[in-house]
């Protein structure tokens, strides 16, 4: 699996003037990379990045936009990387958005609300009622941890082995476990 960028929006023009032209050449560049991606059997993922905190000029935004570019690609090869974080900021509603675009989803990222830090930080989101929901939609795809650690990399994954346990799930022990 490959994220695929969508590119940001030039600087100095206005994003609605713009739009159609972006999304004219984004579909054309997914395209040409999902029949390259097919030759080798390789899953290309498209996420969209909030443009209210991470990358003002980011061209896709929301899942919404994501799911409206995937099915005018029509490559089947093509997913959506949904980054929890991202899809919290510009839409909230995360249960419906997760079962709304599971279809489409190829990736799922994870990180707290608004500090990006562990799952387990103060914050917005519940993620052990975000790991059932998924359970249940039928999810056993990779979820990345695409947060900023507020200690040492294995200290921030300790989030990890106290969901393990709460769940009644076992862990052997070494950082391997986490990996």
């Amino acid at each position: 699996r490959i994220h695929l960028m969508a590119g940001r929006v030039p600087l100095g023009a206005d994003r609605a003037a713009v739009a159609c032209e972006m999304e004219t050449t984004f579909i054309e560049n997914l395209r040409y990379a999902a029949d390259l991606l097919a030759k080798e059997d390789m899953i290309g993922l498209v996420e969209p990045i909030n443009n209210r905190i991470t990358d003002p000029r980011y061209y896709l935004n929301t899942p919404h936009q994501a799911a409206t570019i995937l099915e005018k690609v029509g490559r089947p090869n093509l997913k959506l990387q949904l980054d929890l974080f991202h899809c919290q900021v510009m839409d909230g509603n995360l249960s419906r958005n997760l079962e709304t675009y599971f279809p489409l989803i190829g990736h799922i990222q994870i990180a707290q609300v608004p500090g990006r830090h562990e799952p387990d930080s103060p914050g917005e989101l519940n993620f052990p009622y975000i790991f059932k929901l998924l359970e249940s939609l039928g999810y056993t795809g990779y979820v990345g941890c695409e947060y900023a650690p507020k200690g040492d990399t294995l200290e921030g994954l300790g989030w990890l082995r106290s969901y393990w346990e709460s769940q009644g799930l076992q862990h052997s022990g070494s950082s391997k476990a986490v990996e």
